[in-house]
């Protein structure tokens, strides 16, 4: 089992940076990932990391946000720079049922089966 609890969302302006955070019980060495959503659509994989460090990262958010983790604190993390307003959505970090990350983290939501309850960003223009 594995509880996962974001934090760190809010609402920013246009351009400036927000780090949201992610504390992980039953952590262990599983690929973690964050996902966002919008109100109609499935969720979209944005980065993923395994327990190596290694990321993936969507197209959509390759070059602006930045995933990491410490192992030893059960925490993982997204650094998130240049918001747009189409940033905007909630976000929710995740473990993988599997110990290796999927190369294409934008199609990898049906291998994490341990989800946070999201943590809202809101960026406007």
């Amino acid at each position: 089992q594995a509880h996962l609890t974001e934090s760190g969302g809010g609402s920013v302006q246009a351009g400036e940076s927000l780090r949201l955070s992610c504390v992980a019980t039953g952590y262990s060495t599983y690929c973690m990932g964050w996902f966002r959503q919008v109100p109609g659509k499935g969720r979209e994989g944005l980065a993923s990391i395994d327990w190596e460090g290694n990321p993936n990262y969507a197209d959509s958010v390759k070059g602006r946000f930045t995933i990491s983790k410490i192992n030893t604190e059960n925490k993982m993390y997204l650094q998130m720079n240049s918001l747009k307003p189409d940033d905007t959505a909630m976000y929710f970090c995740a473990r993988s049922t599997y110990r290796r990350c999927r190369g294409d983290v934008a199609s990898a939501e049906p291998d994490f089966g341990y989800w946070g309850q999201g943590t809202q960003v809101t960026v406007s223009s």
